[in-house]
Protein backbone atom coordinates (compact mmCIF):
# COMPACT_ATOMS: atom_id res chain seq x y z
CA UNK A 1 0.00 0.00 0.00
CA UNK A 2 1.02 3.94 -0.77
CA UNK A 3 0.25 6.55 0.74
CA UNK A 4 0.35 10.11 0.60
CA UNK A 5 -0.45 12.49 2.71
CA UNK A 6 -2.34 15.26 0.92
CA UNK A 7 -2.16 18.78 2.38
CA UNK A 8 -1.14 22.17 0.76
CA UNK A 9 2.27 22.82 -0.92
CA UNK A 10 3.99 24.81 -3.42
CA UNK A 11 1.43 27.40 -3.23
CA UNK A 12 1.93 30.58 -4.41
CA UNK A 13 -0.16 33.11 -1.66
CA UNK A 14 -1.03 36.81 -1.94
CA UNK A 15 -1.96 39.02 1.40
CA UNK A 16 -4.29 37.83 3.75
CA UNK A 17 -5.45 34.49 2.11
CA UNK A 18 -7.38 31.87 4.22
CA UNK A 19 -7.28 28.35 4.02
CA UNK A 20 -9.33 25.61 5.95
CA UNK A 21 -7.80 22.65 6.72
CA UNK A 22 -8.08 19.53 5.71
CA UNK A 23 -7.48 20.83 2.20
CA UNK A 24 -5.48 19.90 -0.79
CA UNK A 25 -4.05 22.66 -2.90
CA UNK A 26 -0.79 22.02 -4.51
CA UNK A 27 1.17 24.03 -7.39
CA UNK A 28 -1.10 26.74 -8.05
CA UNK A 29 -1.95 30.33 -7.09
CA UNK A 30 -4.01 32.13 -4.67
CA UNK A 31 -4.02 35.92 -4.66
CA UNK A 32 -4.84 38.99 -1.86
CA UNK A 33 -7.44 38.44 -0.16
CA UNK A 34 -8.68 34.95 -1.02
CA UNK A 35 -10.54 32.69 1.23
CA UNK A 36 -10.65 28.63 1.03
CA UNK A 37 -13.01 26.56 3.03
CA UNK A 38 -12.54 23.09 4.00
CA UNK A 39 -12.27 20.02 2.03
CA UNK A 40 -11.28 21.61 -1.03
CA UNK A 41 -9.02 20.71 -3.76
CA UNK A 42 -7.05 22.96 -6.24
CA UNK A 43 -4.91 21.40 -8.64
CA UNK A 44 -1.68 22.50 -10.08
CA UNK A 45 -2.03 25.64 -12.53
CA UNK A 46 -4.93 27.16 -11.06
CA UNK A 47 -5.26 30.95 -9.94
CA UNK A 48 -7.83 32.50 -8.08
CA UNK A 49 -8.11 35.86 -7.88
CA UNK A 50 -8.18 38.65 -5.45
CA UNK A 51 -11.22 38.23 -3.39
CA UNK A 52 -12.29 35.00 -4.44
CA UNK A 53 -14.27 32.87 -1.80
CA UNK A 54 -14.25 29.06 -2.62
CA UNK A 55 -17.30 27.24 -0.18
CA UNK A 56 -16.28 23.72 1.13
CA UNK A 57 -15.88 20.40 -0.45
CA UNK A 58 -14.87 21.96 -4.01
CA UNK A 59 -12.64 20.33 -6.42
CA UNK A 60 -10.99 22.17 -9.26
CA UNK A 61 -9.02 20.35 -11.82
CA UNK A 62 -5.93 21.11 -13.01
CA UNK A 63 -5.57 24.88 -15.05
CA UNK A 64 -8.82 26.72 -13.94
CA UNK A 65 -8.55 30.35 -13.82
CA UNK A 66 -10.86 32.61 -11.30
CA UNK A 67 -11.38 35.99 -11.97
CA UNK A 68 -11.20 38.76 -8.99
CA UNK A 69 -14.03 38.84 -6.58
CA UNK A 70 -15.81 35.54 -8.05
CA UNK A 71 -17.58 33.32 -5.75
CA UNK A 72 -17.72 29.42 -5.86
CA UNK A 73 -20.24 27.47 -3.88
CA UNK A 74 -20.15 24.50 -1.94
CA UNK A 75 -19.49 21.17 -3.40
CA UNK A 76 -18.58 22.76 -6.61
CA UNK A 77 -17.16 20.54 -9.50
CA UNK A 78 -14.68 22.21 -12.23
CA UNK A 79 -13.89 19.41 -14.78
CA UNK A 80 -10.83 19.86 -17.88
CA UNK A 81 -11.52 16.18 -19.03
CA UNK A 82 -14.07 16.06 -21.03
CA UNK A 83 -14.16 12.38 -21.68
CA UNK A 84 -13.85 12.93 -25.91
CA UNK A 85 -13.12 9.26 -26.22
CA UNK A 86 -15.31 7.85 -24.09
CA UNK A 87 -12.47 6.89 -21.36
CA UNK A 88 -10.09 9.27 -18.70
CA UNK A 89 -7.96 10.91 -21.29
CA UNK A 90 -4.12 10.92 -19.67
CA UNK A 91 -2.76 13.65 -21.83
CA UNK A 92 -3.02 17.00 -20.01
CA UNK A 93 -2.49 18.90 -23.36
CA UNK A 94 -5.86 17.66 -24.66
CA UNK A 95 -8.15 18.98 -21.49
CA UNK A 96 -9.95 22.19 -21.71
CA UNK A 97 -8.75 25.14 -19.87
CA UNK A 98 -11.60 26.39 -17.64
CA UNK A 99 -11.56 30.36 -17.15
CA UNK A 100 -14.06 32.31 -15.10
CA UNK A 101 -14.08 36.41 -15.40
CA UNK A 102 -14.65 38.97 -12.77
CA UNK A 103 -16.94 38.61 -10.05
CA UNK A 104 -18.75 35.22 -10.78
CA UNK A 105 -21.02 33.34 -9.22
CA UNK A 106 -21.61 30.05 -9.00
CA UNK A 107 -23.88 28.14 -6.47
CA UNK A 108 -23.75 25.14 -4.71
CA UNK A 109 -23.66 21.77 -6.76
CA UNK A 110 -23.14 23.33 -9.68
CA UNK A 111 -20.76 21.34 -12.42
CA UNK A 112 -18.32 23.57 -14.55
CA UNK A 113 -17.89 21.44 -17.86
CA UNK A 114 -17.18 24.48 -20.48
CA UNK A 115 -13.99 26.73 -21.07
CA UNK A 116 -15.30 29.96 -20.46
CA UNK A 117 -18.08 32.26 -17.95
CA UNK A 118 -17.60 35.67 -18.79
CA UNK A 119 -17.49 38.49 -16.00
CA UNK A 120 -21.04 38.84 -14.18
CA UNK A 121 -22.22 35.81 -14.63
CA UNK A 122 -24.48 33.90 -12.13
CA UNK A 123 -24.62 29.96 -12.29
CA UNK A 124 -27.42 28.41 -10.01
CA UNK A 125 -27.21 25.99 -7.88
CA UNK A 126 -27.00 22.17 -9.41
CA UNK A 127 -26.45 23.97 -12.58
CA UNK A 128 -24.31 22.08 -15.15
CA UNK A 129 -22.62 24.21 -17.23
CA UNK A 130 -21.54 22.52 -20.84
CA UNK A 131 -21.43 25.73 -23.46
CA UNK A 132 -19.41 28.96 -22.58
CA UNK A 133 -21.24 31.70 -20.68
CA UNK A 134 -20.87 34.77 -23.11
CA UNK A 135 -23.81 36.96 -22.16
CA UNK A 136 -24.04 37.88 -18.30
CA UNK A 137 -27.01 36.45 -16.54
CA UNK A 138 -28.42 34.27 -14.24
CA UNK A 139 -28.28 30.74 -15.95
CA UNK A 140 -29.40 27.35 -14.46
CA UNK A 141 -30.35 23.96 -15.11
CA UNK A 142 -29.41 20.96 -16.52
CA UNK A 143 -27.95 21.51 -19.19
CA UNK A 144 -27.58 25.25 -18.09
CA UNK A 145 -29.27 27.86 -20.13
CA UNK A 146 -30.45 31.44 -19.86
CA UNK A 147 -32.82 32.54 -17.05
CA UNK A 148 -32.44 36.17 -17.55
CA UNK A 149 -29.82 38.84 -18.32
CA UNK A 150 -28.36 41.02 -15.66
Amino acid sequence: MKIINCGIRDVTSGDNVTVMVPSNIYECELHDDVFIGPFVEIQKGCVIGRGCRVQSHTFMCENVFLGRGCFIGHNVTFANDLFRRGTPDPDPGSWIRICLGDNVTVGSGATILTDSICSGAVIGAGSVVVKPVTVKGIYAGNPARLIRML
